[in-house]
């Protein structure tokens, strides 16, 4: 069983909203695609496999085929924190690229508004490890996980807390 599947079942057990997704093929928009072209196949199938998944205080959420499409419920846009940065950076148009190059190269995975906003990120960098930003200094990150196998082990274990 792919760890993916695992985390499902656990996430399941433990009270998510998780909503199975049937369908046989991922429509990942043009944006997502165009952007980001090394997605690794343990994300893919985690996509393939979930429609929603949201923590049971529906403050932290993974971000799935529908929020990459901009086609949800969810009030936040998948690159929110990217946006947010940007209107920050208003009119410097060298730091404004600054923000947007480093976002090319971390896919946000999972975002929450528990205790302020908080993001999980795919770092494509560097082979795929899992970084945590939270705001002001959203690109500020650190390591959480060494990928999403590890990650999602991680949370499994409760060593990373979604609430």
């Amino acid at each position: 069983m792919s760890k993916h599947s695992e985390f499902i079942i656990w996430a399941k057990n433990e009270g998510w909203n998780v909503i199975d997704r049937h369908e046989d093929e991922l429509q990942l928009s043009n944006v997502i695609v165009g952007r980001y072209k090394t997605l690794s196949n343990e994300h893919l199938g985690f996509l393939r496999s979930v429609k929603q998944c949201i923590t049971p205080s529906e403050k932290t959420w993974f971000i799935c085929e529908n929020e990459y499409n901009d086609n949800s419920d969810i009030a936040f846009k998948w690159n929110e924190f990217e946006v947010l940065s940007l209107e920050v950076a208003k009119n410097d148009d060298e730091w404004k690229l600054e923000i947007s190059t480093w976002w090319d190269s971390h896919l946000p995975i999972v975002m929450s508004v528990d205790d302020g906003y908080s993001f999980y990120a795919i770092d494509l960098k560097n082979d795929g490890s899992i970084v945590q930003g939270y705001e002001p200094e959203f690109e500020e990150v650190e390591k959480v996980a060494n990928n999403l196998e590890e990650f999602l082990e991680l949370i499994m274990a409760n060593k990373i807390e979604m609430k």
